[in-house]
């Protein structure tokens, strides 16, 4: 479960994501206007990491952006620091690129095996709890009942088009750009308001 608060935040995230994605070899130009389409969470077993991942308009281009949430740096991950970030109710939170993040990319890997991981989105307002959804709807699936791990993923390379990750058994491929496409055998898609077909945000193989 995700908790939304009531809070100031600074930058914001599409502020954040403005200023930090065009100088990543998937970004947008740099006078592209970002716009916020809608974001998915996953939930961390812990409870104190925030995942959530941004589906963003940049000109013509639909990016997919995944940011971690963090109330101390990350160890060893100084390269993949974005920003500190100023919550008014949580205090200072280290925000990551995702795929630099293990937690992060061990989430995505099994959300995308099995469906299972994404953090509903709680809130609550004068003393009552309130679904706080998101418009953003995702799917997942298509592996087997076969327990097996999702830790040790390597960032491969991180393309315009797609970023892929390997462990000693599987491919993990997240698209940067996503399209509307045929799913693959196991997949994690999307739809949203403008999103009848889903688009296809990650796949895995295995090798």
């Amino acid at each position: 479960m995700a908790v939304f608060h009531r809070a100031t935040i600074t930058p914001t995230k599409a502020e954040l994501i403005e200023a930090w994605a065009p100088s990543q070899s998937w970004g947008p130009s740099a006078g592209d206007a970002i716009t916020v389409i809608g974001s998915y969470r996953f939930d961390d077993p812990d409870g104190r990491v925030g995942m959530e991942t941004h589906l963003v308009r940049a000109g013509e281009a639909l990016l997919h952006v995944p940011l971690t949430y963090r109330d101390e740096p990350l160890a060893g991950a100084d390269a993949a620091l974005i920003t500190k970030m100023e919550h008014s109710v949580l205090g200072t939170r280290w925000v990551y690129d995702g795929l630099r993040d293990p937690l992060f990319v061990v989430m995505l890997a099994g959300v995308t095996m099995t469906g299972q991981g994404e953090a509903l989105g709680m809130a609550v307002y004068e003393g009552r709890w309130y679904v706080a959804p998101t418009n953003v709807r995702i799917q997942g699936g298509g592996w087997t009942l076969e327990r097996v791990p999702v830790d040790g993923f390597a960032l491969e390379s991180d393309e315009a088009a797609a970023s892929v990750l390997r462990n000693d058994r599987f491919e993990l491929t997240l698209y940067r750009r996503p399209v509307a496409a045929p799913r693959p055998a196991i997949a994690l898609t999307a739809t949203w308001e403008d999103q009848r077909d889903p688009a296809v945000l990650a796949e895995l193989r295995e090798r």
